[in-house]
């Protein structure tokens, strides 16, 4: 049978899967902690700011103030469906990229959404 060795040098694969399982959980907890939330508001049937640009991870909130229903839908990428008036939508930015999105039921209402 052979000889199990135990020394110094056997810990190490373990300690290493350990340093890179606690780099993982920081950096998630940093990235989690760097996200920001940003509002784009809708009022008179127009979005406000109409370019926003933001960091992945981040939240975006459009509020509508409008006495009517809207739409943030960007083909393809995302689409709140209808925000009633008086009621707010959230979008989580995870894919970086440019958005154009428009409001289905108001096609002259455009936005852009910037992701790096």
């Amino acid at each position: 049978m052979p000889a199990i060795r135990i020394g110094p040098g056997a810990a190490r694969p373990a300690r290493r899967g350990l340093v890179l399982a606690l780099a993982a959980v920081a950096a998630a907890a940093s990235m989690a902690a760097a996200a920001a939330s940003h509002t784009v508001v809708i009022d008179g049937v127009k979005y406000s700011p109409e370019t926003l640009t933001v960091k992945r991870g981040d939240t975006v909130t459009w509020v509508n103030k409008d006495p009517f229903p809207h739409t943030v839908t960007a083909k393809g990428a995302f689409d709140s469906k209808d925000i009633a008036a008086g009621a707010k939508w959230k979008y989580v930015a995870r894919k970086a990229g440019t958005y154009d999105y428009i409001c289905i039921y108001h096609p002259n209402m455009k936005g852009v959404l910037k992701v790096e």
